[in-house]
């Protein structure tokens, strides 16, 4: 059984990670930073914008860095609970939050000025707009919840520090490129701006192997995650028990998280004259008279 917590100990990480202390701690620094240096400049960032930038990093680091994440690897339905955070509510949050602007603006401007050689820049270049392709995005979206989800994987994955490590990683960082690509509005994206009209398709599309995934697990009638009883579980409750909370959060709050994103690309339809203009047709060139005239 695990320790029992009685006090704030509890939002102590389990196992530190300077790496996520570090990022989160820089990510801070700039966003705070950012909302100064626009702030002298009559451009202030909204106090709700700034509360979900905040909420969605928080949520992201508290099941990553405190007691939530030794739960996780003792009860089923924590470490979907975890996941939830880490591929959907968390970087939702954080893209609702448009926080490219002020993070830019928090960069210190001697590193603004440096640039990247071209032979790094180009290949990451490749490698983001592979990665946030219409057809690409939305599978790697699906296929990492497959993926992890599948029992023999999965299993290793809950007894491999470096497994466990590379999953979480991997959920965050994909859910923060496909909310990204989802959720952000076109002006900011670039060349990487997929239509709004493809997000909605895309985000219905996504919600319908998460339902059925979440109902298989739901209504499984044997066990289908065996690692959590070697671990040993936090609480005294069935393996199937476990196992069907963590199915209806697989289920439905992921799956709700595709509405949440349909709402949000209407939103931008609705408030983006750049959706809604009508570009003028070409006209075609005169036909040139014969010389001489009729």
């Amino acid at each position: 059984m695990p320790p029992v917590v009685t006090d704030l100990s509890y939002l102590l990480p389990w196992q530190f990670s300077p790496t996520i202390f570090i990022l989160c701690a820089v990510t801070v620094t700039l966003y705070v930073r950012g909302i100064r240096a626009l702030g002298r400049g009559a451009d202030r960032v909204g106090f709700w914008r700034a509360f979900t930038f905040f909420l969605g990093l928080a949520l992201s680091y508290a099941v990553l860095q405190t007691y939530i994440d030794y739960l996780s690897a003792h009860m089923f339905w924590i470490h979907r609970f975890q996941h939830l955070i880490l591929h959907h509510i968390g970087p939702v949050l954080i893209v609702l939050a448009a926080p490219e602007r002020v993070l830019r603006a928090g960069i210190p401007a001697g590193l603004r000025q440096v640039r990247i050689p071209a032979w790094i820049r180009r290949p990451m270049q490749l490698v983001f707009r592979f990665l946030q392709h219409p057809v690409v995005a939305p599978i790697l979206f699906v296929g990492i919840i497959f993926f992890w989800l599948t029992p023999s994987i999965h299993f290793t994955a809950m007894i491999d520090t470096r497994r466990y490590d590379l999953m979480n990683w991997g959920m965050l960082a994909d859910g923060l490129l496909f909310w990204w690509i989802m959720l952000a509005r076109r002006q900011v994206q670039g060349s990487a701006a997929i239509g709004y009209g493809a997000r909605l398709v895309i985000l219905a599309l996504v919600a319908i192997p998460q339902l059925l995934l979440g109902a298989y697990i739901t209504l499984h009638s044997t066990t289908l995650y065996d690692v959590y009883a070697i671990c040993g579980r936090a609480w005294a409750i069935s393996a199937l028990d476990d196992q069907q909370i963590g199915g209806l959060l697989t289920w439905i709050p992921a799956a709700m998280m595709s509405l949440v994103g349909i709402i949000t690309v209407l939103y931008h339809i609705l408030h983006d004259p750049a959706a809604t203009e009508v570009r003028p047709r070409r006209r075609l060139a005169p036909a040139a008279q014969p010389a001489g005239g009729a």
